[in-house]
C-alpha cells in the first residue's frame, strides 16, 4: 500500500489542539514568536511541553518552530531553549537560520531538525546540503509548482514538507513599518500579538486585500488569498511528499478545524479509494470555499503555473 502523508497542522492553542487531534491531524507546529515566525498561536514552555504530552499520548508529533532570523542579542538563548526541548520530547524543532543547527549540535544533539527557511528550498541540491548538515526534513518553498515538487521529492536524501493550505507571507520586514506609521501620524499603536491586531492592505486596482501584521519578528504581509490543493492531492501522494501542512495563521480555531477535517478525509480516500476520492474532491474543495472570508478566495498558489517574477 502507498505511504500516507503526514498531516500537519498550527494549533492556536491546547483546546484547538484537543479538536484537531479529534479532527485527525498527525502533527502540529507549535511555538512563540521570540523564535518562531508567524504562528498561529502562542504557546510559553509550560504550555509546549504539556502539549508535547498530550500529542504523545495520543500518537502524534509535535514540531516546535525556531525558524527566525537571530540576531546577536538572542544566539545566546538557543542553547537554553533548545536543551529544554530536546528534555520535553519535541519530535523535531523547525530552524532557517544556521545558528540554530549550531547550538542544537551542542545543546541538544538527539533532536531532529527540519529545515524551513520559507523561501529558499528551491531545489533538491539545497535540500540535500541541509540534509548532510543534520536536518531530517526540508520545507519547500511556497513558490514552485507541482512538477518541480514532484522531482525534488524524487532527489531527495530528506523528508520533504509541502504546504497545502492557508495563507502564505509575501514580505516580511525586521522594522516596525505600521508602528512607525501610527507615531508618524502622532497616533500609538501597541504591537500586540499576531491575531489580535490584523490591518488589511486594500489594491483596488486589482481587488485585493492583503493581511498585515506585527509582531516581534516585525511587519508580515500576507498572500490576498488562501492556497487550498485539496482535489489535486494525487500526484504529490504518488510521489510520497512526506507531509501535508495547513497553516492556520490568522484563521479562527474553527476554520482550522474544519480544513483539517476536510483534508484528513481527502488524504484517506486518495490513498485507500481513489476512485472515491475523484468522486467527493470537487464536494470538499465546494465545503472549504463555504469556510472562507469574502475577501479570500481560494486558489492553487503556484502548484500549477510557472513563477514569473
Amino acid at each position: 500500500m502507498m505511504k500516507k502523508p503526514e498531516l500537519l497542522v498550527t494549533p492556536k492553542d491546547m483546546a484547538n489542539m484537543r479538536d484537531l487531534i479529534e479532527a485527525g491531524a498527525d502533527a502540529f507546529v507549535i511555538g512563540e514568536q521570540r523564535y518562531g515566525l508567524r504562528l498561529a498561536g502562542e504557546f510559553n514552555r509550560t504550555q509546549v511541553a504539556e502539549a508535547i504530552e498530550l500529542a504523545h499520548a495520543q500518537n502524534r508529533k509535535v514540531y516546535v518552530a525556531m525558524n527566525a532570523l537571530f540576531h546577536n542579542e538572542k544566539v545566546d538563548e538557543l542553547s537554553d531553549y533548545l536543551s529544554f526541548l530536546e528534555q520535553a520530547n519535541a519530535d523535531a524543532v523547525i530552524f532557517g537560520d544556521p545558528a540554530v543547527l549550531m547550538a542544537a549540535r551542542e545543546a541538544a544533539p538527539s533532536l531532529k531538525l527540519h529545515w524551513n527557511t520559507e523561501t529558499t528550498a528551491t531545489n533538491y541540491y539545497t535540500c540535500n546540503y541541509w540534509g548532510r548538515k543534520g536536518a531530517k526534513r526540508a520545507v519547500l518553498a511556497r513558490e514552485i509548482n507541482m512538477d518541480s515538487i514532484v522531482e525534488m521529492k524524487e532527489n531527495a536524501e530528506v523528508e520533504i514538507e509541502v504546504q497545502v493550505h492557508g495563507m502564505t507571507c509575501m514580505f516580511q520586514s525586521k522594522r516596525s513599518l505600521i508602528g512607525h506609521y501610527f507615531e508618524y501620524q502622532g497616533k500609538s499603536m501597541e504591537v500586540e500579538k499576531a491575531q489580535d491586531k490584523t490591518m488589511i492592505l486594500h489594491d483596488n486596482e486589482r481587488n485585493n486585500k492583503y493581511p498585515i501584521f506585527e509582531d516581534e519578528n516585525g511587519t508580515h504581509i500576507m498572500s490576498p488569498n488562501d492556497m487550498c490543493i485539496i482535489d489535486e492531492l494525487e500526484e504529490m501522494i504518488d510521489a510520497e511528499v512526506d507531509s501535508f501542512k495547513i497553516d492556520g495563521v490568522l484563521q479562527t480555531a474553527e476554520y482550522i478545524v474544519e480544513a483539517t477535517k476536510r483534508y484528513r478525509k481527502a488524504i484517506d480516500l486518495c490513498v485507500e479509494d481513489r476512485e472515491e476520492y475523484e468522486n467527493v474532491k470537487e464536494d470538499l474543495l465546494a465545503e472549504l470555499e463555504e469556510q472562507q472570508q469574502e475577501h479570500r478566495p481560494l486558489d492553487t498558489g503556484f502548484f500549477f503555473k510557472e513563477t514569473v517574477y
